[in-house]
């Protein structure tokens, strides 16, 4: 230390700067005490301050809110809401974070969440069963409140033990598998039926199904619709129009092809997913006679195609929200017993569902 020509005393850096940490604190989150001990308060009432609890003078409140920011410190949550006995977060498990469909669906139960002061942590399963238990009992590990399940599998007693211990549950697009749990769904076979039916409606006879996997719930209730909307109009449904599997572009490029330019060629096709559709898209252009085109789901620039899609639209905001809502009601404790709620769907016209058969 020494004087200076104007007789002001100089401090060294190193003794400047009371707020500095000690060497073996570096990296560590600063915790209240750090912010006592830097305001020149007790703990107490820096809890009061972080808390908005009453009791301390506005001089005392600014000083330790300067702490605070001088710091950087944040409030532990998770420690908060462990001692009253939940996380305030919830899980979603979600099929394929790349599809569009969830997008809304996602956004959706983030906003009920956040609306009920909870953190959402989602991750895909990618259709994978094993995936999918290995995900929700991670979450479950990690102590969610609860958790929304687009199941890829169709065997759900592994959540057992977790339900049992207050994790409320909720499934969305497809139910839980031998348990019995809370679903929400939208109505895939009217909604297929009504598409189906729509072709019919304009003259088509030869009508083509490519879906999903058909031990996925939605791809096996689209098929029915699909056939009932073929038995109600009286119309005999060969093998060669129906094709399930992967919805792997190529295998559906295959599947579209062979109904188009077998013995029997289809005069229409209804496209079991959005992901089915966008491949018969690409290969309806490049055939030579129109073909009609319904899809099962909505997606973006659908309407500016030439001729412009006609879809079955589900809306994957409101499985979303509704699901969540229902979750957050039994976290609430005002559910009792499970229930299966199932959404509607809307036709959507655009023209390539209402081009006449060619041929």
């Amino acid at each position: 230390m020494g004087d200076d020509r104007t007789g002001q005393r100089i401090v060294p850096e190193t003794i400047r700067r009371p707020d500095r940490l000690p060497e073996n604190r570096y990296g560590n989150r600063p915790t209240m005490k750090d912010v006592a001990a830097r305001a020149g308060v007790g703990l107490k009432t820096v809890s009061r301050v972080v808390n908005g609890e009453p009791g301390v003078t506005p001089e005392t409140e600014r000083r330790v809110q300067e702490a605070i920011d001088a710091l950087g410190f944040r409030r532990n949550d998770s420690a908060r809401v462990l001692r009253k006995g939940r996380t305030a977060s919830i899980g979603l498990v979600l099929e394929d974070l790349a599809d569009p469909f969830y997008g809304p669906l996602s956004r959706a139960v983030e906003e009920v969440a956040r609306a009920h002061g909870a953190l959402l942590i989602n991750g895909s399963s990618a259709e994978d069963p094993d995936r999918e238990q290995e995900l929700a009992l991670a979450l479950c590990a990690r102590r969610v409140d609860g958790l929304v399940v687009i199941p890829a599998g169709d065997d759900h007693r592994y959540l057992e033990p977790e339900l049992k211990a207050g994790v409320a549950t909720v499934f969305v697009d497809r139910p839980a598998g031998q348990i019995d749990a809370d679903c929400v769904l939208s109505d895939n076979r009217g909604g297929a039926r009504d598409g189906v039916a729509h072709l019919i409606g304009h003259g088509h006879r030869r009508i083509g199904f490519i879906g999903d996997m058909p031990r996925i719930h939605t791809a096996a209730e689209r098929l029915r619709g699909y056939r009932a909307a073929m038995e109600d109009a009286g119309i005999p449904v060969e093998d060669a129009w129906m094709s399930l599997g992967v919805t792997d572009p190529e295998r559906v490029r295959r599947a579209a092809e062979e109904m188009l330019t077998g013995p029997s060629p289809v005069t229409a096709v209804f496209a079991a997913n959005n992901r089915v559709t966008v491949t018969v898209i690409r290969v309806l252009a490049a055939h030579a006679r129109p073909v009609a085109l319904v899809g099962f789901d909505d997606f973006e620039l659908a309407d500016l195609l030439q001729p412009g899609v006609t879809v079955v639209a589900q809306d994957s905001a409101a499985l979303g929200r509704t699901a969540a809502e229902r979750l957050f009601r039994q976290l609430d404790g005002t559910l009792v017993a499970p229930e299966r709620i199932e959404l509607p769907t809307r036709l959507i016209t655009r023209g390539s569902g209402e081009l006449p058969p060619s041929g």
